[in-house]
């Protein structure tokens, strides 16, 4: 079977794709991960604007569901909410 030049182009892209989202996917778990075990309102606050822009910009570059990223930002605004009562 041949081994065309294309096709072992597209397989090392996809090899450097392939990290690229798992790093970027990565990422955006530690930080939605910060923000949930923060107990002090203003850091976590602060964590919060991160967490939001990082799963936004998730969305815009296809890596996640709108939905998902609805409830995922629903899930952090739960606790910051339950932080300042």
């Amino acid at each position: 079977m041949d081994r065309h030049p294309q096709q072992i182009k597209r397989e090392r892209q996809d090899k450097k794709k392939h990290l690229l989202n798992v790093a970027r996917a990565s990422d955006m778990k530690t930080i939605i991960k910060n923000t949930l075990e923060e107990n002090d309102i203003s850091k976590a606050k602060v964590l919060y604007k991160k967490a939001v822009s990082t799963i936004d910009k998730m969305v815009n570059k296809g890596h996640l569901k709108k939905n998902t990223a609805a409830r995922r930002k629903s899930r952090l605004t739960r606790h910051i909410n339950s932080l300042s009562s």
